[in-house]
């Protein structure tokens, strides 16, 4: 029996792989030119639109940890502050933006203010690991996540999609589009909103909504062929997320005593226009034209209670109301077929980007009615950057790449403390690879890259003069990997290797001034001598067989501070903060022929330091996710559950004395717990 068993299994198996069908090849959109994700010599995931149907319900946070080494500050209710491979900021700046993580939407970059990742009709995102010195520079020394909507597709379809579920969750969404007249033009429009009441119960008030989320989402996008070699597609947006924010409770649950709920709300309206050319005989010219304007509210009870809960007067509130217009224009020369460089061998690029900032900051906080803090401030950037990438295929079989960006940064502030700065930065990243095709199918890469970050400058009249500014970061990152596909192209993954040296990193810390005080903290920013953070990634998706499908990721990560010491912790040799040594996704998919699915997800991450103030950590967790479904050709319903088993754990910490009652007024520790369980029922109908 023993043997008729397994010989039974392999032929089972082997019929089921003879009919499997072979998983699609995955283009990254993210890169100058469109290519393949195996021929990038850098670690990217793609999670396309099936993936994000399957596992998200609204947002970019619901799939957030099926990315290897990707991690969030828990600060908004909504991923702003992202950290990729442990590098990336974790809290609301103050001053002048400098984020670490790029994030794009349609080519628009919301790097820093990311809350408008909503994944209806969402196309793809691609979280490329690593700097990114040559294609984006100074808003990516960690990385990128670059979000593509739906294109206007060449016939009429309109696709319906309603959510119902528990937290008083509802929501709507409608996108449609096709030809335009007669024309060769093509059009689509989506609009989408949803509501939940927040996952927390405001004792003070009793009111189960003050944390709720009401998020709406607009696009229109126009692709308009003008002849054979001329092309335009022009995106508009509108997104609107009039957030809550009542988060924290003091004993660390889902009940809040706060009399003055916050906002964390972002609204942007936004516009990108691509134009591409391809009529010259030497290189194609691509045009990219974008205008954002965001108004950013960001308020909350300081010592989330209230005077009858604390038995004293104890009542601290602060609100940030930030505006933000950017500007940006991008041109690129790409070389056609034939016009190759140095016989043929070597195809080029070169380019020009400019990138004009403005924000305007209202900060005011209050203790006990009276003002404790009234600062306005303006700041504003000029970026312009010329880059240049040559792509030689050499004899051996192996393609090296190099490539170099050099930046200009000319920023000005001033605020009503007459506090002002002007800082003047130049600044070099690039980058240089190889990668050669092992077999069909199958491409070993390395890479060598410098990524860097501006340099800025903290303020605050308790900020010594010493530390009033910091240098700019670099970040040295050397990788090596394979890509491709295996059994025929049903199974297909990769594997990465990573090392990166930080130069003059720039870690932030703070320090509560008054211990009677929780809003007296200073935050600011130093440079460490330098740092290091090495580790591992792989990702997979094995189509076993026509009905079954298994996916999964796992990162591995060592981080350290090297030769740094801060006014509050000691930090040199200790681990940085979000940055857990291992995180994980397991995921499996059953779709039947007739039209049953289900899916489940297995995701956890290690413990990790919540800051560089402190070293208070947070604990690991594991969360598991299901749906289940069926789908016809007009329309699918799923229901769906998130967190089955009610895992708590959390997603920020803060160490600070908040309790007056306390006659030694001793630091805590308090953390921002994540979503517990939810579920719901999402139907969708395609005419």
């Amino acid at each position: 029996m023993r043997f008729i068993v397994p010989g039974l299994a392999s032929c089972l198996a082997a019929h089921a792989f003879a009919q499997a069908p072979t998983l699609e090849e995955i283009v990254v959109t993210a890169d100058f030119r469109q290519q393949a994700a195996a021929a990038l010599a850098t670690s990217v995931t793609v999670l396309d639109a099936a993936t994000l149907e399957d596992t998200g319900v609204q947002h970019f946070e619901d799939v957030l940890l099926r990315v290897p080494n990707l991690n969030w500050s828990g600060e908004t209710s909504r991923p702003r502050f992202l950290q990729v491979r442990g590098i990336g900021e974790r809290e609301q700046y103050q001053g002048a933006p400098n984020p670490s993580v790029g994030f794009i939407v349609d080519g628009i970059d919301f790097s820093g203010i990311g809350m408008v990742a909503t994944l209806f009709d969402v196309e793809q995102i691609e979280v490329l690991r690593g700097p990114q010195g040559t294609r984006y520079g100074a808003n990516a020394l960690a990385g990128l996540v670059n979000v593509t909507t739906r294109a206007p597709s060449d016939e009429f379809e309109m696709r319906a999609k309603i959510d119902i579920g528990s937290d008083n969750l509802v929501g709507g969404g409608v996108a449609f589009g096709g030809p335009l007249g007669d024309s060769d033009a093509r059009y689509r429009v989506v609009v989408q909103n949803l509501e939940s009441d927040g996952f927390r119960d405001n004792a003070f008030s009793g009111r189960s909504d003050t944390n709720g989320r009401d998020e709406l989402t607009t696009r229109a996008r126009l692709s308009w062929p003008v002849g054979e070699s001329l092309a335009f597609d022009l995106t508009a947006m509108h997104v609107d997320l009039a957030n809550g924010y009542d988060a924290w409770a003091n004993d660390n649950g889902f009940v809040t005593r706060t009399d003055d709920p916050g906002r964390d709300s972002q609204r942007s309206d936004a516009i990108a226009l691509r134009t591409q050319w391809t009529g010259g005989s030497i290189a194609d010219l691509v045009s990219v034209t974008t205008y954002a304007d965001s108004d950013i509210v960001v308020s909350f009870d300081g010592d989330w209670g209230n005077d009858a809960f604390w038995g004293v007067p104890y009542d601290f509130t602060s609100a940030t109301d930030r505006k933000r217009r950017t500007w940006s224009q991008e041109l690129r020369l790409l070389s056609r077929p034939g016009a190759e460089l140095f016989s043929g061998s070597t195809s080029w690029l070169a380019g020009l980007y400019w990138l004009s900032l403005e924000e305007s900051n209202g900060v005011l906080e209050l203790f006990n009615g009276d003002v404790f803090r009234d600062l306005s401030s303006r700041f504003g950037a000029d970026n312009i950057a010329v880059f240049g990438q040559f792509d030689t295929e050499l004899d051996s079989g192996f393609t090296l790449s190099y490539g170099l960006r050099i930046e200009r940064r000319d920023a000005d502030y001033a605020d009503s403390d007459a506090v002002a700065f002007a800082p003047t930065e130049t600044m070099t990243g690039g980058h240089l690879s190889l990668t050669r095709e092992l077999r069909d199918g199958l491409t070993w890469y390395g890479s060598l890259v410098r990524g860097y970050k501006a340099g800025g400058f903290n303020i605050g009249p308790s900020i010594p003069s010493e530390r009033r500014e910091f240098d700019m970061e670099s970040l040295w990152s050397v990788e090596t990997g394979v890509k491709g596909a295996w059994l025929a192209g049903r199974l297909s993954g990769s594997l990465g290797v990573f090392y990166s040296e930080r130069r003059d990193q720039q870690v932030s810390t703070s320090l509560q001034l008054d211990p009677a005080d929780p809003l007296s903290f200073v935050f600011f920013t130093d440079n460490a001598a330098q740092g290091y953070n090495y580790g591992v990634e792989a990702e997979g998706v094995w189509q076993l067989g026509r009905l079954w499908t298994l996916d999964g990721s796992v990162g591995l990560l060592r981080t350290n501070y090297d030769q740094f010491n801060s006014q509050t912790v000691a930090l040199a040799g200790r681990e940085q903060a979000h940055a857990p040594s291992y995180q994980f996704s397991i995921g499996a998919t059953y779709r039947a022929t007739s039209g049953f699915y289900a899916r489940a997800d297995i995701q956890g991450r290690d413990a990790f330091f919540f800051d560089d103030s402190h070293n208070e950590r947070s604990e690991a967790y594991e969360l598991v996710h299901l749906r289940v479904g069926y789908e016809l050709e007009d329309w699918e319903w799923s229901i769906w559950v998130r967190n089955i088993f009610d895992e708590t754990y959390a997603v920020r910490g803060f160490f600070f004395a908040n309790d007056p009652n306390d006659p030694l007024f001793l630091p805590q520790l308090f953390t921002r717990a994540g979503d517990p369980r939810q579920a719901g029922l999402t139907t969708t109908f395609k005419f």
